[in-house]
């Protein structure tokens, strides 16, 4: 059975374990074709992502249950999240930029995870691009927002990500991960601040034994 913990960071980061279970040919991504507002779009978006050191966000995490719950985002490139659920959820996700924890302490349970193999490690490195080993394969606008949905290029089978933005000014407001059964969660942002002054041990892992780290060939 899966544990309580894992199938959280499951739902918060859009199944990670299948991020771990490489498919035996991968399909080559189908890019979406640009137009050239929308090459000048993407590299805005680029240039607004890379300009983001640090962000706090209160968050919204709707399920593909339709369960919600609700908490607190600090992040700080690169490399480094922190999630706070709050109450009734006993339980934080954190990286230190070379893993993902997860600490249940109510079942006083850690586990982690390599934080390269998550669908969202894009967005917390340094030298954001939305090329490369990342496939741009659909670009929308809406009125005053621009959705853009993106896959891992050597594993797109592996589910996608779509990111969220209000324009004028561009704000990332949400992401929604598909994971490769289908099923969707999504993380709304709210009452975003960039910038902002954040204490680093934040960011500092539980105390890991090797028994907690789950490698890339489990699942």
């Amino acid at each position: 059975m899966m544990s309580r913990s894992f199938s959280w960071v499951a739902v918060l980061l859009g199944a990670v374990c299948l991020f771990f279970i490489l498919p035996a040919e991968a399909a080559v991504p189908r890019a979406v074709t640009l137009s050239t507002q929308d090459a000048a779009d993407l590299h805005r978006i680029e240039t607004y992502l890379e300009s983001i050191k640090t962000l706090t966000a209160n968050f919204e995490q709707t399920n593909q249950d339709g369960s919600t719950s609700e908490g607190k985002l600090m992040l700080s490139r690169p490399g480094r999240m922190r999630f706070e659920y709050q109450p009734p959820i006993k339980m934080f996700i954190v990286s230190d930029g070379n893993y993902v924890a997860v600490d249940d302490t109510e079942l006083k349970q850690v586990q982690f995870y390599p934080v390269d193999a998550t669908p969202v490690w894009f967005l917390l490195r340094e030298g954001i691009t939305l090329s490369g080993d990342v496939t741009v394969t659909k670009l929308e606008r809406g009125p005053r927002t621009i959705r853009v949905t993106c896959v891992q290029t050597k594993d797109p089978n592996n589910g996608s990500i779509t990111l969220v933005f209000s324009d004028q000014p561009l704000t990332l407001q949400q992401w929604i991960v598909v994971d490769q059964q289908g099923r969707s969660t999504a993380v709304a942002l709210i009452n975003v601040e960039t910038g902002v002054k954040l204490d680093q041990t934040l960011f500092q892992l539980p105390q890991a034994t090797t028994q907690d780290i789950v490698p890339r060939n489990e699942h």
